[in-house]
């Protein structure tokens, strides 16, 4: 796989990742005092999505410094 090719699905799953986890926090909004046990789950689960999006863009900004000094 070429870096043009990685970098571009690292950006899909970057767009991918926001977006599900965007509606995963919506739907910990929307719950309310609802089971607790599950949404310290879900919060949980949102956050490892974070971290997983922070590692992305780390991988993003490799990949274009990568490209910039070929």
């Amino acid at each position: 796989m070429s870096t043009e090719d990685e970098l571009l699905q690292v950006e899909e799953d970057l767009a991918r990742l926001r977006a599900e986890n965007r509606e995963l926090r919506e739907q910990i909004g929307d719950m309310g005092a609802t089971d607790q046990i599950e949404i310290g789950a879900m919060i949980a689960m949102a956050d490892e999505r974070e971290e997983l999006i922070a590692d992305l863009e780390r991988r993003r900004a490799d990949l274009r410094q990568r490209l910039q000094r070929s």
